[in-house]
C-alpha cells in the first residue's frame, strides 16, 4: 500500500480492487467472457443508434431518446469494463486514486444521464398515448433537446456533488476494495473519517435524483394504463402496451439493481452479491438493452437489418 506523509496520518494514494475472481487460474476465462460482452453491448447499441440515425420511421422523440441512451449505456459500459480488463491483462490490480474518483465520477454522470432519459420517454409515452392531438406540438424537437440537456445538467451535478463529497474523506488504512470498480459503497467503507454526512447525502440526493423519476415514471403509467383500457379495440390495446413493454423492462431492471446496490449502506460487508449486482448495472443491462427493444419492434427490426446489411432505408 502507497501512502504519502499528512499532518495527522497518512493518506492512500491508490487502491487494489480485487475484481471479479481472485484465483489467477480464472482471469484467462474472465478476460475473455467481459471483453465478448464488451464488444456486444457496444456494437448492439451503436447498432441501435445507426438504425435511428439512418431510418426516417426512427426520427421520432421515442426512438430519439433511444438513440441517446444507447449512448450512454457504451458510455457507462467503457467506463468500467476496459480498465479492468487492462488490469486483468497486465496482471496489475491498483488503480490511483485520482484515476478512481475520475472512474466513479463518470459512472454516476453517464449512469444518472439514463436514469433522467428513461423519465423523458415515459413522458413521451404518456403525451402520444393520453394526448395524442397535441404530441407533435408539446414533444417537438426543441423539448426533446431541453429534456436532454436537463437530464445532462441534474446528472452533472449529482456526480460532481458524491464525487467533491468523497474527496473529502481521510483514507489511511485498508486500501483493498473487494469489487472490479470504484463506486461509493466500498470507498465509504474504506474511509478512516466519519462517512455519515456522506451516507445522508447520498440518500438525500439519490431520493431527489432517483426518487422523482421514479414517481413521474409511475405517474406516467398509471395515465397511459388507464388511457389504453379505455381503447375498445383487442388490437389497439395490445399495440399501445407493446410501445410501453420494452421501455418498462428496462425501467424494472434499471431501478432494481440501483436500488440493491445504493440503498442498504448499513452493511458492514461486500460480498460476491454486490459484485453480481455491480455486473448487472456495468454489463448485463446496457447489454440486454438494444435486445429488449428490438425484440417486438418490427421498425427497429428492419432497420437494423439495412444496417447491417448496408441497403439503403426505403423513403
Amino acid at each position: 500500500m502507497q501512502t504519502k506523509p499528512r499532518v495527522n496520518g497518512t493518506s492512500v494514494t491508490e487502491f487494489i480492487l480485487l475484481g471479479l475472481v481472485e484465483t489467477p487460474e480464472l482471469w484467462p476465462l474472465v478476460f475473455i467472457l467481459f471483453l465478448l460482452a464488451y464488444m456486444t453491448t457496444v456494437g448492439g447499441n451503436l447498432s441501435i443508434l445507426a438504425a435511428v440515425l439512418v431510418e426516417p420511421k426512427l426520427h421520432t422523440p421515442m426512438y430519439f431518446f433511444l438513440g441517446n441512451l444507447s449512448v450512454m449505456d457504451v458510455g457507462c459500459i467503457s467506463v468500467t469494463i476496459p480498465s479492468m480488463l487492462g488490469r486483468l491483462l497486465v496482471q496489475k490490480h491498483t488503480i490511483p486514486y485520482g484515476d478512481c474518483l475520475t472512474q466513479l465520477f463518470f459512472f454516476h454522470l453517464l449512469a444518472g444521464v439514463d436514469c433522467f432519459l428513461l423519465t423523458a420517454m415515459a413522458y413521451d409515452r404518456f403525451l402520444a398515448i393520453c394526448q395524442p392531438l397535441t404530441y407533435s406540438t408539446r414533444m417537438n424537437h426543441t423539448v426533446q433537446r431541453i429534456l436532454v440537456a436537463t437530464s445532462w445538467a441534474c446528472a452533472f451535478s449529482n456526480a460532481l456533488t458524491h464525487t467533491v463529497a468523497i474527496s473529502t474523506l481521510h483514507f489511511c488504512g485498508p486500501n483493498v476494495i473487494n469489487h472490479f470498480y470504484c463506486d461509493l459503497p466500498q470507498l465509504f467503507q474504506l474511509s478512516c473519517s466519519s462517512t455519515q454526512l456522506n451516507e445522508l447525502l447520498l440518500f438525500g440526493v439519490g431520493f431527489i435524483m432517483a426518487g422523482t423519476p421514479m414517481a413521474l415514471i409511475f405517474i406516467s403509467y398509471i395515465h397511459v394504463a388507464a388511457a389504453v383500457l379505455r381503447i375498445h379495440s383487442a388490437e389497439g390495446r395490445k399495440k399501445a402496451f407493446s410501445t410501453c413493454s420494452s421501455h418498462l423492462t428496462v425501467v424494472a431492471m434499471f431501478y432494481g439493481t440501483g436500488m440493491f446496490n445504493y440503498m442498504r449502506l448499513g452493511s458492514t460487508k461486500f460480498s460476491d452479491k454486490d459484485k453480481a449486482i455491480g455486473i448487472f448495472n456495468t454489463v448485463i443491462n446496457p447489454m440486454l438493452n438494444p435486445l429488449i427493444y428490438s425484440l417486438r419492434n418490427p421498425d427497429v427490426q428492419a432497420a437494423l437489418w439495412r444496417v447491417l446489411t448496408g441497403r439503403r432505408p426505403v423513403t
